[in-house]
């Protein structure tokens, strides 16, 4: 991996992970100020909160992708302690599903009009999940090449 290539990745990620505490800033903030009541239409405080747990996901997943690119420019990502990092990927990918899940069940009531929406959510969450599951092969691919370094 060049070093251009993973400056302009470092770069993405400190981008990212700045919008993700930014978001989560600005959640806590509406939470805690209780400047914007709600007026029944849509339960804001569980979509904060959805918010503000799904930028955690992200940023765990980001700080592993961190952690991986560390240890590909020192080239030992192909060991034993790479598998943690791939694993906390995966975990938080999952979570990040499982929150959407949630804010689509959050959102279905104001829908009835309209169900597609919550299908297309529902799909959303599928595509979440199998992102999941590419890095679940990723994994296992890892995996082989440890086995065959060792």
């Amino acid at each position: 991996m060049g070093k251009l290539t993973v400056g302009a990745l470092r770069a993405v990620l400190v981008v990212v992970i700045a919008g993700t505490v930014f978001v989560q800033a600005l959640m806590v903030w509406a939470l805690v100020s209780g400047r914007d009541p709600e007026d029944g239409s849509v339960p804001l405080t569980a979509l904060r909160v959805s918010t503000i747990l799904g930028m955690v996901s992200v940023q765990v997943a980001l700080v592993c992708v961190w952690r991986l690119v560390t240890m590909v420019r020192r080239g030992t990502v192909f060991s034993h302690a790479a598998f943690r990092y791939v694993d906390a990927v995966i975990g938080a990918i999952v979570a990040a599903a499982l929150v959407w899940f949630a804010v689509t069940v959050i959102n279905a009531p104001g829908q009835r009009d309209d169900p597609g929406v919550t299908l297309i959510m529902g799909g959303v969450g599928v595509a979440i999940l199998g992102v999941a599951l590419i890095v679940l092969v990723l994994r296992m691919l890892l995996a082989q090449a440890v086995a065959r370094d060792v």
